[in-house]
């Protein structure tokens, strides 16, 4: 077996992983061909996989923050320079050298590292069949979700399929997003619903980890977003034969105690073990920010309680009356207590905060004591996802009982109002409900640049005075800092 060479800050020993039981083992330390070699060590490198989503460079910030690009939302947080970065993409102003571009380009590539260690190394283990094949599984979902994040973002981007060697090349091309849809991300999905076990094949301590209810639920997302609707609505009757069902209650999905994560609902979520001692940016924290970002700023509501991700009034006024989700997704004057607390229209700049992550000081008493989840894919999407797919096909009728049941949810019990439409009029039903049922979960800014090639966004974000989006800006720049360091980067046009 092959010993596997890193660079700096990537070696996998700087990995400390204590975000759940899963990981909540010791960091594989050695890569070396004399230690890879039995089931701790494939599980550990598995391990290290998964970690890098949990970073604030993807889902603890980055992915989250879309959001606000996306026009549900403004950054809100402690003026001047305070999340300058985020002002820019949102007001379509941003430049090669902003630094949540840099994160976003940067944030999946150690994941995308540690996923080719693994299929590089375990194929070759002799252990046990089941956990092989799992590790390997495991390690194609997260290499294929580490891509899909990066093409949706920038488009092509550098293909690697193993771990760097002496003599590689260290100034890659970018390659076509269609290879990579093609070659990679869903040839890595398929094997990965053969190969993964079932949600409830888990034990208590694996809870967490990908099944295969999880990769059928992204590859139907994909095959969305490539407007391959008849392939989406087989995966997503595959992930409904796996028996996910809708939680009872909207709120069920969200919150920092146990029965809120990895419930019934859940395909795929990050993981967090809570209390971590390393700061916000450090690769290494165990604390999930969405509260410590998100309550309402200096109100000593929540730990932390940074005020960012204020809601807009104009995304506040696309709620019907009766949806319940309202008063479970923002907090607003004369809206429920928050935990015995009034909200007061002046807490924000908009007259808003964000109340679906919210974990008060009785569950998470500082700042970085949060062990809430961050729902990366849930069955309602799938439904809406099935919808969409269904009506894109011209089979308008069948698309009405996927959305009606997330409606029904929400307290929308009007048949009526979803029976009988047009393709079009159903076709914006479902945008509509995409971005009431998936609000602040990083969903909106990726279904807008996917919707009619990107006009979609383009025209609401002027409807909502955003002028300065162009199409160019349907993709995020290429770091300057990459292409310096690597002069066969080119940049996407317009930047």
């Amino acid at each position: 077996m092959k010993k596997i060479i890193y660079t700096g800050f990537l070696l996998l020993s700087s990995i400390m992983i204590s975000c759940s039981d899963f990981l909540d083992k010791e960091p594989y330390e050695d890569p070396s061909a004399e230690t890879i070699k039995d089931e701790a060590s494939a599980i550990a490198m598995t391990n290290a996989a998964y970690q890098p989503m949990q970073r604030p460079k993807l889902y603890n910030m980055r992915i989250w923050a879309l959001d606000i690009v996306a026009g549900n939302s403004e950054v809100g947080a402690g003026g001047g320079d305070d999340g300058i970065e985020t002002i820019q993409l949102a007001n379509f102003v941003a430049g090669p050298d902003n630094f949540a571009a840099i994160d976003l380009w940067r944030g999946p590539n150690p994941g995308i590292l540690y996923c080719n260690t693994v299929l590089e190394n375990v194929p070759e283990m002799n252990i046990n069949e089941d956990i092989k094949n799992r590790c390997i599984g495991e390690a194609k979902f997260l290499r294929a979700n580490y891509y899909f994040t990066l093409v949706q973002l920038f488009g092509d981007v550098p293909l690697s399929l193993t771990p760097s060697k002496p003599g590689d090349d260290l100034f890659p091309v970018r390659v076509s997003k269609d290879k990579i849809y093609n070659e990679v991300i869903i040839p890595d999905l398929l094997e990965a619903i053969k190969l993964l076990p079932r949600r409830e094949d888990y034990n208590s301590k694996d809870l967490g980890r990908a099944s295969k209810g999880a990769a059928a639920g992204i590859l139907a997302k994909v095959y969305l977003t490539l407007g391959q609707y008849k392939e989406c609505i087989e995966m997503c009757n595959v992930v409904e034969g796996f028996g996910y069902v809708l939680n009872p209650d909207y709120s069920d999905c969200f919150g920092g105690e146990d029965k809120h994560k990895n419930t019934a609902e859940s395909l795929f979520e990050i993981q967090y073990y809570g209390l971590t001692k390393a700061d916000f940016w450090s690769d290494e924290n165990q604390a999930c920010w969405l509260s410590t970002y998100m309550g309402p700023r200096n109100s000593g509501w929540v730990g932390g309680g940074y005020g960012w991700n204020q809601p807009t009034q104009e995304f506040v006024d696309q709620y019907e009356p009766g949806d319940l989700r309202k008063d479970k997704t923002i907090l607003y004057e004369g809206g429920p207590l928050f935990d015995g607390k009034p909200y007061k229209s002046t807490m924000s700049s908009t007259g808003y905060n964000v109340r679906k992550f919210l974990v008060p000081l009785s569950i998470s008493p500082d700042y970085n004591t949060n062990s809430a989840s961050i729902i990366v894919l849930r069955y309602a999407d799938v439904l809406l996802m099935k919808a969409e797919a269904l009506n894109e096909l011209g089979s308008t009728t069948d698309a009405e009982e996927p959305l009606y049941n997330v409606r029904k949810r929400a307290g929308l019990t009007d048949r009526s109002d979803v029976e009988g439409l047009s393709q079009e009029q159903m076709r914006e039903k479902i945008r509509h409900e995409r971005r009431i049922e998936l609000a602040f979960e990083g969903h909106q800014w990726f279904d807008m640049i996917r919707w009619d090639n990107g006009q979609y966004a383009l025209n609401f974000l002027h409807s909502i005075g955003k002028v300065n989006a162009q199409k160019k800006h349907l993709l995020l720049p290429i770091p300057q800092k990459e292409i310096d360091s690597n002069p066969n980067l080119k940049q996407n046009p317009g930047y």
